[in-house]
């Protein structure tokens, strides 16, 4: 994918973020995009702690698609995903990730928030415990600062 690709992929994984927002979930917003870099295949925002936006879309996407397709495919990511997330990307065989915003941020901004036990594990770590290599892009600092407004003020309430 280009940057610009991927700055356009990740604001409108942000706009995703945006909706779970306003249903009252955690501002995390996902898409699975096609191997133009261009296609919106599916997105999806957080649903609750256990059923995260990346984790909820690469279940969804490995029952639609077949593996070799998917390793052709990007997840694109407002935030880094966490261990379980990164998991499930692996084991659906989606070879590539763009995330905007690390982990690490995200726990400078939550703290120790109940909601968000944020695991300090980044995804490479967990993709590099693997067999398959996943092709990794980010943090992206051109979107980064709209990823994390979302999340200043959710979190502090």
């Amino acid at each position: 994918m280009t940057l610009e690709q991927v700055v356009r992929q990740l604001r409108r994984a942000n706009e995703v973020a945006r909706r779970a927002l306003t249903l009252g979930r955690h501002p995390f917003g996902a898409l699975l995009v096609a191997p133009d870099g261009e296609t919106v295949l599916a997105e999806q925002g957080n649903v609750d702690t256990v059923n995260h936006a990346e984790s909820t879309l690469a279940r969804t996407a490995a029952t639609n698609f077949t593996p070799d397709y998917l390793a052709q495919c990007t997840l694109v990511t407002t935030v880094e995903p966490c261990a379980m997330c990164a998991g499930t990307q692996y084991w659906a065989n989606i070879g590539r990730l763009v995330y905007g915003m690390t982990e690490r941020r995200l726990l400078d901004l939550t703290g120790n928030h109940g909601e968000n036990p944020t695991l300090d594990l980044p995804c490479r770590s967990v993709f590099a415990a693997g067999h398959k290599t996943i092709e990794v892009i980010g943090p992206v600092p051109e979107v980064e600062p709209e990823i994390a407004a979302l999340h200043l003020d959710f979190w502090k309430s």
